[in-house]
């Protein structure tokens, strides 16, 4: 049987000695009422527990239980959990610390007496730290807070559902009083929850604009569906020297494409190689189609857009890219969603963003400045390095080389480094838009660093690549349902929906409201 220990019968938390906690002051009676509930606790008979949560509380040490959980998490190819998986490791490390290196040492309360506990809970190492409060509660409480935070209802429950578990066992076992568990699993919410300040907990999806006329009758296995799928969308490896992924194994877009097949049989498949003309081959999928649908990132997205625009059909979206903001938008995460989307027949409404001359068509976001030469860069480099690398790579380059042009914007001189276009507005602060609320609320949301010292431009491309770290002097923002732009070096570039153009030194940026149709999830999922 492992050894018992004993403290004195009570401590207040407050108290650094070993005291019975006597006495009618308000601490006492709190400390006579967390005895009395612990030893209730050590006195209960949970017929099937006996095993289970000492196990469960031993799985939890050190954070292991939720360091697997996180694993889990990101494993699974969904945006939202991988958000809700570093929001939960992101509070358990501003929690621990709190608990372990100041709470604990100073309130210096003992650990209870286990004489009651029946031995077969007690499978617990014999603790050298003191009890309140409870570390262990702390992180079960972060992890579950921030995962609530992020993802979906079917994951958050079962998450909170075990973390109340793992808080339980630790009076169950006999290792803490309830006095200490409520207060490390208080610590752990609020730590997860003040994650917030810094990265703001992102919408599961953005409005568009229904009628009562936006609904559609499909057929189940496909029939009218012409899905143009881009075997070059998603991939982050190093390509082959002939541009092809050279892993034995199918990538995300053949996978995606199987699973149409399999879920729309009588639905046509296109697979589109590297080297082609997507914009050709997307134009002649929907002037044959009564739905398009396409599998890509946002680049393809954009063009597939511009298809569905000039032939006057829905798109559906399949994300297969490596960020997919207009699909996550949606709310269509994994190529389930965007099935379970086309089934339900509801289409949407959402504005799309113009720029001309050039006739450019944006669907998330257009930038100019020193995002354009970072994203140039970037492409440059990833056919040998990756995308994440060569943007890494890209980032540091551009930071040291780029140069801000004089600009005329609506009428105003202004010098930029870096300016962002959203097609709609965003929630997320500083230059680099991240996320929207609404698809179709009619105007842009325009953000321009006019910067030139290093200092600045190193907060500026951490706010970029950190999705909206807040700045100081020199980073301005206003709302707007159209753009006038004049670059006076007369060499103007655009970055696109991921995609780069060049264009006339005069633009203008206007919004069409709510003119692309697009199958959207009956609930956010």
């Amino acid at each position: 049987m492992p050894a018992t220990h004993r403290t004195s019968p009570f401590s207040p938390p407050s108290l650094t000695g070993g005291g019975p906690g006597g006495g009618g002051g308000p601490l006492a009676r709190l400390g006579r009422l967390d005895r009395d509930a612990f030893e209730r606790v050590a006195a209960a008979e949970l017929p099937g527990l006996e095993g289970v949560l000492p196990r469960l509380s031993r799985i939890a040490d050190h954070g292991v239980l939720w360091f697997g959980a996180a694993a889990a998490l990101g494993s699974s190819g969904r945006a939202r959990l991988r958000r809700a998986a570093l929001r939960g490791l992101a509070g358990i490390a501003v929690a621990s610390p709190v608990v372990n290196l100041i709470g604990k040492q100073a309130f210096r309360r003992r650990r209870p007496v286990v004489d009651l506990v029946p031995p077969v809970r007690i499978r617990w190492k014999l603790p050298t730290s003191h009890s309140f409060p409870s570390g262990h509660s702390a992180s079960a409480a972060a992890f579950a807070t921030g995962v609530a935070m992020e993802a979906p209802p079917a994951v958050a429950l079962p998450v909170a559902g075990v973390a109340a578990a793992v808080c339980f066992s630790r009076v169950y076992t006999g290792a803490h009083y309830p006095g200490d568990v409520l207060a490390g699993a208080a610590v752990g919410a609020l730590a997860s929850l003040g994650t917030r300040l810094l990265w703001p907990a992102r919408p599961a999806v953005a409005k568009v604009s229904h009628t009562t006329t936006e609904q559609m009758v499909v057929q189940s296995d496909g029939r009218g569906v012409v899905a143009v799928v881009n075997m070059a969308s998603g991939s982050n490896t190093p390509s082959g020297p002939d541009g092809r992924d050279d892993s034995p194994l199918p990538n995300r877009a053949e996978s995606v494409a199987r699973v149409l097949e399999r879920e729309f049989p009588a639905a046509e498949i296109v697979r589109f190689e590297r080297g082609g003309d997507l914009a050709a081959t997307l134009d002649e999928a929907a002037e044959r189609a009564e739905v398009l649908a396409v599998v890509g990132g946002d680049g393809t997205v954009n063009a597939a857009a511009r298809a569905a625009l000039a032939h006057k059909v829905p798109l559906l979206v399949v994300p297969g890219g490596t960020f997919d903001h207009f699909a996550r938008a949606l709310g269509v995460e994994t190529v389930a969603d965007a099935v379970t989307a086309y089934r339900d027949g509801r289409l949407g409404r959402v504005d799309v963003g113009r720029v001309t001359p050039g006739d450019v068509v944006f669907l998330n976001t257009a930038s100019f400045g020193a995002y354009t030469a970072l994203v140039a860069r970037r492409e440059r480099l990833e056919g040998r390095l990756g995308k994440w690398p060569a943007l890494a790579v890209a980032a540091v380059r551009t930071l040291r080389d780029f140069d801000p042009h004089e600009m005329i914007v609506d009428g105003r001189t202004r010098t930029v480094w870096l300016a962002f276009v959203g097609n709609g507005v965003y929630s997320s602060h500083g230059p680099a838009p991240t996320w929207r609320t609404a698809l179709n609320d009619g105007v842009f949301d325009v953000r321009v660093v006019e910067v030139a010292r290093r200092v600045p431009r190193v907060r500026a491309l951490a706010s970029v690549l950190g999705g909206g770290v807040r700045l100081g002097p020199g980073f301005r923002t206003w709302k707007s349902g159209a753009l006038d732009l004049t670059d006076q070096t007369g060499e103007f570039e655009l970055a696109f929906d991921g995609e780069i153009t060049e264009l006339p030194s005069t633009v203008r940026f206007t919004v069409d409201p709510r003119a692309l149709q697009v199958f959207v999830p009956r609930r956010p999922r």
